[in-house]
């Protein structure tokens, strides 16, 4: 190794400088960098937006294709467990909330919420680019062409199809590595200036600051409950798959996107020993079907408000509402707030109209800790890669070689 390879700035501490530089340049800089920093933001959102769809196919096709015997049924695997994962990351949010929020949630708030949310920073410019796919879309075609590959290459077909699929895989790969992650920290940079030049972020973290620990508090506990549970069951350490998955957690803070967060989530998930082909479709897929984080918030702060207006929050109820949003939030685009965005049909279950002013304090206390919630997501995505890595191993392909504990050689022969 050069002494220039040594000496090079690791992601986690460019994910750091990025945040704090972002928010001093937000508090203490003019409005025109700002909208600087926020017209670049802009434009590489939308082509994250762009990419993210063909991520989801080249990563997710490959991934079932490449593991042939047993597709279908590690699909059905894996989605089971993202759901119920779900739901339950909903429950303890509900058991939480019904237990604590009351003592300090006060009506005079809402007002003072509202206004924080006025202030404005538009980029100069915009760049339209739209998708091939939405991303539903792509996961449906993911699922269709992967299970038919592997289909093929079991009856002694499909090669070509295989060998397509694969440089579009190694197509996507060099395009996260050369244009996406170097890119993250501006992108970062830019969604920082703006929270804090907006000061909507702090003006509600200032009202609802023991909410919002609550919350966070509940996002590193679950995620941690679920490293420890896939950790034990796989006879790896807890501690170190925690330590593996900091710089996704921080890559997700910052961009305040679960898809966007993939490339450096699947390198969180090589350095926790999950097998290629596992990693390759259970992130992509967690991506977009794993929610906890999100559940967690959202039923938080739906409760937040049907307790500061006396409406009906009982378990049965809400409940129902997470039921439903565990199937929505599967839609939502891999954007910031993408998951509030995809609940706000389905408030009418629980009493909230889905347009108005209740609607839009939903949106405003749950964008306000996006960033955490969405780390929270795809921290659980690799948590649960690590047990169902063992899962497919051991009872659906039953695979003698597979061994228990990290695998040292593996990683090392992949990075050769």
């Amino acid at each position: 190794m050069s002494k220039s390879e040594k000496k090079k700035l690791g992601l986690i501490p460019k994910l750091l400088i990025a945040i704090a530089l972002g928010t001093l340049a937000g508090l203490y800089l003019p409005e025109w960098f700002v909208r600087i920093a926020v017209t670049f933001s802009s434009i590489f959102g939308a082509f994250l937006n762009f990419v993210i769809p063909l991520m989801i196919i080249a990563f997710v096709t490959k991934g079932i294709a490449d593991l042939g015997e047993g597709a279908g049924r590690l699909l059905a695997v894996t989605v089971l467990i993202a759901y119920t994962s779900t739901i339950v990351g909903g429950s303890l949010s509900y058991l939480m909330s019904s237990n604590i929020f009351p003592a300090f949630i006060s009506q005079d708030q809402v007002a003072k919420i509202q206004a924080s949310s006025e202030i404005e920073v538009n980029p100069f410019f915009e760049v339209p680019i739209t998708p091939f796919f939405d991303v539903t879309s792509a996961i449906i075609f993911a699922f269709m062409m992967g299970i038919s590959i592997s289909w093929l290459r079991k009856h002694g077909k499909g090669e070509y199809s295989y060998g397509l699929i694969g440089e579009f895989n190694e197509i996507i790969t060099k395009v996260l590595s050369t244009a996406i992650v170097p890119l993250l920290p501006f992108f970062i940079f830019g969604n920082f200036s703006k929270m804090a030049f907006t000061g909507s972020v702090f003006a509600v973290l200032s009202i609802f600051w023991k909410i919002f620990l609550c919350v966070i508090a509940l996002h590193l506990l679950y995620i941690s409950a679920l490293f420890i549970i896939n950790g034990l069951y796989t006879k790896k350490n807890p501690l170190v798959l925690i330590k593996n998955q900091i710089k996704g957690y921080l890559t997700a803070v910052g961009t305040q996107s679960s898809v966007a967060t993939i490339p450096v989530n699947l390198e969180c998930a090589k350095s926790n020993s999950v097998s290629k082909g596992i990693r390759d479709f259970v992130i992509p897929l967690g991506a977009t079907v794993h929610m906890p984080g999100s559940m967690i918030t959202i039923t938080a702060c739906t409760f937040t408000i049907l307790t500061m207006y006396g409406m009906d929050h009982s378990y049965l109820l809400m409940l129902r509402y997470m039921a439903i949003l565990g199937i929505a939030m599967v839609a939502a685009p891999g954007a910031p707030g993408g998951a509030v965005m995809s609940a706000l049909p389905f408030l009418p279950v629980v009493g909230i109209p889905s347009e108005g002013e209740l609607a839009s304090l939903l949106i405003t206390l749950y964008l306000t800790q996006d960033s955490f919630g969405t780390a929270a997501n795809i921290s659980g995505d690799t948590a649960i890669s690590v047990g169902i890595d063992k899962i497919f191993n051991k009872h659906i392909v039953k695979n003698d070689d597979y061994k228990d504990g990290f695998n040292e050689e593996i990683i090392n022969a992949e990075e050769i």
